[in-house]
């Protein structure tokens, strides 16, 4: 191990096992339902292709998310609720982004046709895809290293050729736990300012971490398939 990997923190703490077992929560608890919530929308849309089909979490993603910044922001504009509830808001909205994000991921996986139901997978998925370009280029250094795939495979399909994740798993881990944290605290300050700022603060920069996990999504997944997978 390299003195970089050695002086790495380690993760540890009550507020790392928070966000660990959120993570691991949210996955258990969306799993399933990102994997319905797909064949429902086939089935309301049979003539529609898995490009179009994508575009549509897209968007259900990225509105749901707005709007969950919007609201909690304009908590703090209301007169009575106080800061400390205004805060504790902020952190119920981020255990929602996180389930959010968790069923987006999760329900692209399926458009691909890509079974990550082992929970190493499906965990080291979700945390790519949250983490933004760290988290892909984390992966891609990870994968290479351990498995070899056709040219042009995506990520994630090469993802499941790993045979063992538990030593990636703990990096990404690391790098997930700390970036998480700094993200949702700076945008908590912003949703915490008065006159109906909180709102839009909140909405926009909801919006933007939302952009940024599609965008992931994006490079991890490659461009959807042509056609529905088999099966």
């Amino acid at each position: 191990m390299s003195e970089h990997d050695t002086s790495r923190p380690e993760v540890s703490g009550p507020a790392a096992g928070v966000v660990t077992a959120a993570l691991r929560r949210a996955i258990r608890t969306q799993s399933g339902l990102a994997r319905s919530y797909v064949h429902a929308l086939r089935q309301s849309h049979p003539d529609e292709s898995p490009a179009r089909i994508r575009g549509r979490l897209d968007s259900m993603f990225l509105g749901a998310v707005t709007a969950s910044g919007a609201a909690v922001g304009a908590t703090a504009a209301v007169p009575g609720i106080g800061t400390l509830v205004a805060f504790g808001a902020i952190g119920a909205e981020s255990l929602v982004f996180l389930e959010a994000a968790a069923f987006y991921t999760l329900a692209v996986a399926e458009v691909y046709g890509l079974d990550v139901r082992e929970g190493e997978h499906e965990e080291l998925l979700v945390m790519t895809v949250m983490l933004g370009a760290s988290g892909t280029a984390l992966l891609a250094r990870a994968v290479s290293t351990e498995t070899t795939s056709a040219p042009g495979a995506s990520l994630a399909g090469r993802l499941l050729r790993v045979p063992g994740l538990k030593e990636i798993n703990t990096r990404m881990m690391h790098r997930f736990v700390r970036k998480f944290a700094v993200k949702r605290a700076g945008l908590a300050v912003g949703k915490l300012a008065p006159a109906g700022l909180g709102a839009a603060i909140g909405g926009w920069g909801n919006r933007k971490l939302g952009r940024t996990v599609v965008d992931t999504a994006d490079a991890t997944f490659g461009a959807p398939p042509h056609h529905w997978p088999a099966g």
